[in-house]
């Protein structure tokens, strides 16, 4: 009776991993599933709940890892976040007020990161943040 409890926990936990996709599940669902066998072989529910424990702290710590790397692949910036670390020009006066960068062929708005900049046009600069339409940049040299 307990493997058949641990067999249906299993099966209800490698079935809910579809909603979460994030292989937690999975890892517990393969401990109930290892535990649903423990159970089966030795006959004794605290064998089987060991067995369960070891398995999925097991999966969690070593194979969930590697698998959510193989398959989510490495965090790509997108958008604004792509960006940040990105080199300008300025355009006008740049300065806690505000001021004009080119970055990424576009002109955008600018405000110096450090409130005591003041940096010239043609100056190379460094986006350090995006806030809303305005990248707050760091002159490299003034």
């Amino acid at each position: 009776m307990a493997a058949l409890i641990w067999l249906i926990g299993g099966i209800v936990l490698v079935a809910a991993e579809i909603l979460s996709g994030d292989f937690f599940l999975l890892m517990l669902g393969i401990g109930a599933l290892s535990a649903a066998l423990g159970e089966v072989l030795f006959g004794n529910t605290f064998v089987s709940l060991i067995i369960f424990a070891l398995s999925s702290i097991g999966l969690v710590t070593f194979a969930r890892p590697w698998l959510k790397a193989r398959f989510h692949g490495a965090i790509v910036p997108d958008n604004v976040q792509a960006l940040i670390g990105g080199k300008a020009v300025a355009l006008s006066t740049v300065d806690e007020h505000g001021g004009q960068v080119k970055l990424n062929g576009e002109v955008w708005s600018a405000r110096a990161f450090d409130e005591k900049q003041v940096i010239e046009p043609g100056t190379s600069v460094t986006v350090m943040e995006i806030a809303g339409a305005t990248a707050i940049v760091w002159a490299e040299t003034i």
